[in-house]
C-alpha cells in the first residue's frame, strides 16, 4: 500500500512539473520577443498549465492548448517552442486512443498558426517559412506517432503480465500437487512398511530374549535380523520425514 501511495505521489508530481517545464522556455521566448502583450503571456500560462490534466482527461488539454497558442502565433511572433504545449497535448490524446483529433489538432495549428502567424505576414523568405514548418510537422508526427506505440504497448505488456501471473498459479498447483503427493506417499509407507517390519523387530527381539533366557546360544542370523529390522526402521523414519519436509 506504501508503495502504491508512493508511485501515485511522483506521477502527480511530474503531472504538476510538467506544466512548468513547459511554461518556462515559452515566457523566457516570450519575453526575448518583441511586439507581445498580456494576450500573449495569459495565453502561454494557460496553455502550458492545462497539460496538468495530460494524463486524466487529454482531450480537455488538447482543446485547451491548442485554441490558447493558436492565439499566441497569430497575435505575436513566436518561435518553434511555442508548438510545445500543443506537442505534449497530441502525445497525450494520440496516447489515450484519440488518434483522429490529434491529428485534427495538429493540422489545425499547423495549418492556421505558422501560415497566418505575423512571422510569416512579415515578408520571411519562403524557404525559412517551409523548413520551420516542415521541422514542426515532424515533431507533431512523431509525437503522435509515439503516442500510438504506447497505447498499442499496453495490451502487450498486460497479457505478458496476466500469463507471467497464469504461470505462477499453474507452478503453485504443480507445487501443491507434489506435495500432496509426497504426504499421501508418507502416510502409506507409515501405515504399511513401518508395520510389516515392526512386526519383524518384535519377534525377532522376542526370540533373542527367549534364547538368552533359556541360556542358548543365540543364532547369528537371529541378531542379523534383529538389527536389520531396527536399521530399517530408522531408514524408514528419515525418509518419512523427508517426503513430509524435502526442505
Amino acid at each position: 500500500m506504501n508503495l502504491t501511495h508512493l508511485r501515485r505521489g511522483w506521477q502527480f508530481a511530474g503531472e504538476c512539473l510538467l506544466p512548468v517545464a513547459v511554461a518556462v522556455p515559452l515566457v523566457a521566448d516570450l519575453f526575448c520577443a518583441p511586439g507581445w502583450d498580456a494576450l500573449d503571456l495569459a495565453a502561454v500560462i494557460v496553455g502550458s498549465l492545462a497539460l496538468v490534466a495530460w494524463r486524466r482527461a487529454p482531450l480537455v488539454p488538447l482543446l485547451v492548448t491548442t485554441a490558447c497558442m493558436l492565439a499566441h502565433v497569430l497575435h505575436a511572433p513566436a518561435g518553434l517552442s511555442a508548438a510545445l504545449p500543443v506537442l505534449v497535448s497530441v502525445f497525450a490524446a494520440a496516447r489515450a486512443g484519440h488518434q483522429l483529433l490529434a491529428a485534427l489538432a495538429g493540422v489545425v495549428f499547423l495549418g492556421a498558426g505558422p501560415a497566418m502567424s505575423p512571422a510569416a505576414v512579415s515578408g520571411h523568405p519562403g524557404h525559412e517559412f517551409v523548413g520551420s514548418t516542415g521541422l514542426l510537422l515532424g515533431w507533431f508526427i512523431a509525437a503522435g506517432l509515439v503516442g500510438v506505440v504506447i497505447r498499442l504497448r499496453r495490451p502487450c505488456l498486460r497479457k505478458a503480465e496476466q500469463d507471467l501471473d497464469a504461470e505462477r498459479a499453474r507452478e503453485e498447483g504443480a507445487r501443491w500437487r507434489a506435495d500432496h503427493e509426497r504426504l499421501r506417499i508418507a502416510r502409506e509407507l507409515h501405515h504399511s512398511l513401518t508395520q510389516s517390519i515392526s512386526v519383524i523387530k518384535v519377534q525377532a527381539g522376542v526370540a533373542v530374549h527367549l534364547a538368552r533366557k533359556r541360556g542358548e546360544e543365540v543364532p547369528a542370523a537371529l541378531l542379523a535380523i534383529q538389527e536389520a529390522s531396527g536399521d530399517a526402521m530408522r531408514e524408514l523414519g528419515a525418509t518419512q520425514h523427508v517426503l513430509h519436509d524435502p526442505r
